[in-house]
C-alpha cells in the first residue's frame, strides 16, 4: 500500500526509506499536512542523529529495544562498531528474506518467518532475528505459502553481491559476510552509532 501510514513516515523523514519509486515522498518530500512552500525546520545535531536512527529502524522494521540490543552487542564485538551493527542487522533472517526478493517487503518477510513459511538449511526457523551465517541456505516453502513462492519466483529484484539467489526454487544463500558499503540501506550508520554513544 504505497500511500499508507508507512509512507507517511517516509515523507516525514524526507525520502523513501525502502527505495520505492512509487513512494509519495519522491514527489512530496515533506511531512503530510505541510506543503512545498513550507520550509523544513532545521534540526539540531541531536535531531539529525535521531532521524537517522529512525530511518534505520524503519528500513528494517525494528523496535527501539531490538535496535538498542543489537547495538550493545556490536559495541562489545571486535572491529568497527558501525560496520558490525549494520552487518548484524542485515544478516537477520527477515532482512535477508526481504533483501533477496523472496518477500516483497520487510513486513512480508517478517510475517513469512513468524508464520513458519521460511526454512534455513531445510529446517523451519520462525525467529525473525535469527542470525544467518555464510553458507546457509534460505528457502521459501512453496507448500506452506504458494502465493509467496510465486512472488519470489517472479520478482525483478536484483540481489546484492553477498547473496546468491535461485529464483526457480525460491532459495537464497548468504555467500559471505556483507561489506557495509554493499548493503543498500540508505542510512548513515555512523550517525546511528553516535546517537547511541551520547
Amino acid at each position: 500500500m504505497e500511500s499508507g501510514p508507512k509512507h507517511k513516515l517516509c515523507r516525514r523523514l524526507g525520502s523513501c526509506v525502502w527505495g520505492s519509486p512509487k513512494c509519495p515522498s519522491v514527489k512530496r518530500p515533506y511531512a503530510a499536512g505541510a506543503n512545498a512552500k513550507t520550509r523544513r525546520k532545521k534540526l539540531s545535531i541531536y535531531g539529525e542523529l535521531m532521524q537517522e536512527k529512525q530511518r534505520l529502524r524503519a528500513h528494517y522494521a525494528l523496535t527501539e529495544r531490538q535496535l538498542r540490543f543489537i547495538y550493545q552487542k556490536a559495541k562489545k564485538a571486535v572491529g568497527s562498531t558501525p560496520e558490525k551493527l549494520l552487518r548484524d542487522i542485515e544478516c537477520r533472517l527477515a532482512s535477508l528474506v526481504y533483501r533477496s526478493g523472496l518477500a516483497p517487503s520487510i513486513f512480508a518477510a517478517k510475517q513469512a518467518v513468524a508464520h513458519r513459511h521460511v526454512l534455513v538449511d531445510g529446517k523451519v526457523v520462525n525467529r525473525i532475528g535469527y542470525r544467518v551465517k555464510p553458507g546457509q541456505v534460505i528457502t521459501i516453502s512453496a507448500e506452506r505459502s504458494p502465493s509467496l513462492a510465486t512472488i519470489a519466483q517472479n520478482t525483478d529484484v536484483v540481489p546484492p553481491p553477498y547473496l546468491e539467489v535461485d529464483r526457480a526454487n525460491c532459495k537464497a544463500t548468504l555467500a559471505r559476510e556483507p561489506l557495509a558499503e554493499e548493503i543498500p540501506a540508505n542510512v548513515e550508520i555512523m550517525r546511528v552509532v553516535e546517537y547511541y554513544a551520547r
